[in-house]
């Protein structure tokens, strides 16, 4: 790797992808060599990079093709070889069905597609997953389209659910109207294997030695051989294989050579064809009943969601046979029935042409809450008046008059007055009446309800972030257009820098957000507890605040207690939940509003109330208003935008004190209030030492010789610049055995280390450092764009004196410099 490669954006990021082009020769690919590229491709790459979802660029008339980690599970097997080719040679397979879309994104237009499917390998063997996709023109400073960036949301999972409860829906419709347990079990058999596309579905009965298999009418595809009658002996294909059934324990066997299960009974199965199977038995009463196996003449990696499937497939297909048996022996012999129907977990009854409620089992007594005299013998609608008018009637109503069998779910109130959803089948019976079966499903469509609503939540949120990404970029990418191409005076290039640093600013605070509400919430900070006067918290806390309110020309009122109050915690984490709530009391509350935060002392615990007069809450988002990414209506101008992050981190910070935060608002345009309880310590352990920490910035007082490392070439040189403006010596490197070697020459005082350097991180520098007598007493300094309490952890081990993150806060490091000027 030569090092010009190392100019470029893309270079320090972390991954198998980024490390690969790093070391790739690009003088004979069409893209050219990384010293060729433009800034658009350059910038473009270092956002593929970066981007944790699947994300890729096609570039120029060749469609190069560059992508990150993510982008290369879908691949497979084509990664590594498709870096830099052209996209349409990557997807030859499905050239046709691309070439329009990447097309119009290179004419200029940008396209959306939800839930494509694609064939990936993430365990080397082919697996289906689904994506929501964008593909995005990227224009050079001419405005002529030169690439496409395309991005992709895996939405596999909600599609699984989907294709779940839609195949469920199928199979309730496709056995209703079936009478025979084979027809029900053909029908069955055939729907899941189509719906899964492998070679065949087999439903085997089992004797009650468990050990004679008797297989029922199945399905096969084209290729695949018919099981439909066969006798065979469970342990012909294996004793690991049969004991597992017996035991009633799910089996996936991807490649029956292979798996030590099966591979020395592998003649058995290859003389059915089979090379992989599922095997889901069915027990009841402690004794196995049936066995669905689902098999392919090819090896097959058997997914959770197929299993899920095939094991919902035997519940129900199970279910539909006994409703069938038992609906036939109805037609028989009535009174031979109610044993079965006795024993079923589903309610059963029966109603006759006049409405009366004839027959109800013991698991239909127990769904409804009620006793068999108040049911037996009585009109189906003194029994049941709040069905009348309802869907649950009005199919009751349509089945004695059609004939036709029908089904529906539907909520409904208990004699308790619980709220539960039942599932209710009906048929018509032979005397004009009804049979139903019902049964409760609160607990799966509170399921459904939450994965819907979490999805929602989730979609949302991530419109909302790529929206908030995005809108700094905007002016970062004009301003760095405008230093570019005019000359501007001192002034000028003085307000260009400051709006480039708001905005880098505005970024990385919404990545911190991100990062502390995900350590905070899985428990992964410690605090560092001692006793903190509660006015020195909210006074520091204010004083963070004051510029948001002021610009929003707030009325501010702050209650102080005038003796010391003292509270045991982490003064940073505090100062963050008085500054979080007064930042969203200042966010909603409208220009010249009125905001007031008091503090109140109590025997055993000290309140912090912020009351505004803003836009209020309703009810339905104040009982959420501490829930992850949870927020009010965004304005218009967005001015009131954000993650929905604060007041969830405000939570669990609380929670760490051992205190509580509550929200409460009359109504929208009322105002809301927010109150946060935390323990009181006692009197004794007041004390002043911990004033505001609002000291003035020290400057440098001593010229340092550093020594700056740092593989990214921009990054560096703006670093030294500064650090010369400050007047301290600064010598820079961009390759860490380099600067071993300017290390042993030059004696640098302070030395500012990256950590992603490529030919050594900077943690075994630091070793190598500490090691050589010339640096071993230096001041080593992490800057580094990791921030986690184990990188720092890290950066420690390996000897380093303080752990910066980037961007680097410059009065920080200034202030960490002068404090080692003054020891030298």
């Amino acid at each position: 790797m030569n090092d010009s490669s190392q100019n470029f954006p893309w270079f320090n990021v972390d991954g198998e992808v980024a490390s690969l082009m790093a070391r790739l020769d690009w003088s004979a690919n069409a893209i050219g060599p990384p010293a060729t590229w433009s800034q658009q491709l350059n910038t473009v790459v270092g956002l593929v990079l970066q981007s944790r979802s699947p994300a890729a660029v096609v570039w120029g008339h060749e469609l190069s093709t560059l992508y990150n980690d993510a982008y290369a599970v879908q691949l497979g097997d084509k990664h590594p070889a498709s870096l830099g080719t052209s996209f349409s040679a990557i997807w030859s397979e499905i050239w046709p069905e691309i070439e329009p879309v990447i097309d119009a994104a290179m004419a200029g237009k940008s396209l959306y597609f939800e839930d494509i499917p694609y064939m990936v390998e993430p365990t080397g063997v082919p697996t289906q997953r689904w994506y929501t996709s964008s593909f995005s023109p990227v224009k050079d400073s001419s405005c002529t389209v030169v690439g496409v960036y395309i991005t992709a949301v895996e939405t596999t999972k909600r599609m699984q659910v989907e294709r779940r409860y839609a195949f469920q829906a199928d199979l309730t419709e496709r056995v209703r109207h079936l009478n025979s347990s084979d027809d029900i079990v053909a029908a069955a058999s055939e729907l899941l294997g189509r719906h899964l596309g492998i070679g065949g579905v087999a439903y085997a009965a089992v004797d009650e030695s468990e050990e004679i298999l008797t297989m029922k009418p199945d399905w096969a595809s084209g290729g695949s051989q018919s099981l439909a009658g066969a006798v065979l002996r469970l342990d012909d294909f294996g004793p690991l294989v049969g004991d597992a059934v017996r035991a009633g324990k799910d089996l996936a066997i991807a490649d029956i050579t292979t798996d030590e299960r099966s591979a020395a009974h592998a003649a058995a199965y290859a003389e059915r064809s089979i090379r992989s199977f599922v095997s889901i038995p069915l027990l009841k009463d402690g004794r196995l009943r049936a066995i669905l196996n689902l098999h392919d003449s090819a090896p097959h990696y058997w997914t959770t969601h197929e299993i899920a499937l095939a094991k919902d497939m035997v519940d129900r297909t199970w279910s539909a046979v006994e409703n069938s048996r038992a609906q036939s022996e109805l037609r028989r012999e009535r009174d031979q029935s109610r044993h079965v129907f006795d024993n079923m977990t589903e309610g059963f009854g029966l109603v006759d042409k006049d409405w009366t409620v004839v027959y109800m089992n013991p698991a239909g007594l127990r769904i409804t809450r009620r006793a068999a005299e108040e049911v037996i013998g009585r009109n189906h609608w003194q029994v049941w008046p709040e069905l009348a008018g309802t869907v649950v009637g009005d199919l009751f109503e349509q089945v004695i008059r059609t004939r036709k069998p029908g089904v529906v779910e539907a909520p409904h109130t208990m004699p308790d007055m619980e709220r539960r959803w039942i599932e209710s089948r009906v048929y018509p019976s032979l005397d004009g009446g009804l049979a139903f079966f019902f049964r409760d499903i609160t607990e799966r469509k509170a399921a459904q309800e939450k994965l819907e609503a979490a999805d929602r939540r989730k979609d949302e949120f991530l419109a909302m972030l790529a929206h908030e990404l995005r809108n700094p970029l905007a002016p970062i990418s004009a301003a760095a257009q405008l230093l570019q191409v005019v000359k501007l005076d001192e002034e000028r290039v003085r307000q260009t820098s400051q709006v480039i640093g708001r905005q880098v600013q505005h970024m990385t605070s919404l990545v911190d957000d991100l990062l502390d509400v995900s350590r905070v919430t899985r428990g992964l900070i410690e605090l560092d507890n001692e006793p903190l006067d509660i006015r020195n918290i909210v006074s520091d806390a204010v004083e963070q605040v004051t510029p948001l309110i002021r610009s929003r020309r707030h009325h501010f009122a702050l209650h102080l207690p005038p003796e010391t109050t003292m509270v045991a915690g982490d003064k940073k984490r505090l100062v963050q939940v008085v500054t979080n709530i007064l930042n969203n009391a200042a966010k909603y509350t409208q220009e010249g509003g009125n905001i007031v935060l008091k503090v109140e002392v109590h025997a055993g615990h000290v309140v912090i109330d912020v009351t505004d007069n803003g836009i209020g809450m309703s009810r339905e988002l104040a009982d959420r208003a501490f829930d992850l990414f949870a927020q009010a209506e965004r304005s218009s101008d967005r001015s009131s935008g954000g993650l929905g992050l604060g007041l969830a981190l405000v939570r669990s910070l609380v929670d760490l004190h051992r205190g509580k935060v509550t929200c409460e608002s009359a109504g929208l345009g009322k105002g809301s209030r927010f109150t946060v309880c935390l323990p009181r310590l006692p009197q004794e352990h007041g004390r002043t030492g911990h004033g505001n920490s609002d000291t003035a910035t020290k400057q440098a007082g001593h010229s340092l010789r550093i020594l700056v490392v740092d593989d990214n070439v921009d990054a560096a040189s703006l670093l030294a610049m500064l650090l010369e403006i400050a007047g301290h010596d600064v010598q820079v490197e961009h390759g860490a055995h380099r600067a071993l070697d300017l290390a042993r020459k030059t004696a640098p005082q302070v030395c500012l280390l990256d950590i992603g350097l490529p030919e050594m991180d900077g943690n075994e520098l630091a070793q190598h450092l500490r090691a050589q007598p010339e640096t071993a007493r230096s001041v080593l300094i992490a800057v580094t764009g990791y921030g986690q309490d184990q990188d720092r952890r890290q950066t420690r081990a390996a000897g380093f004196d303080h752990h910066l993150v980037k961007p680097v806060d410059i009065e920080k490091l200034m202030s960490l410099l002068s404090e080692v000027g003054e020891h030298r």
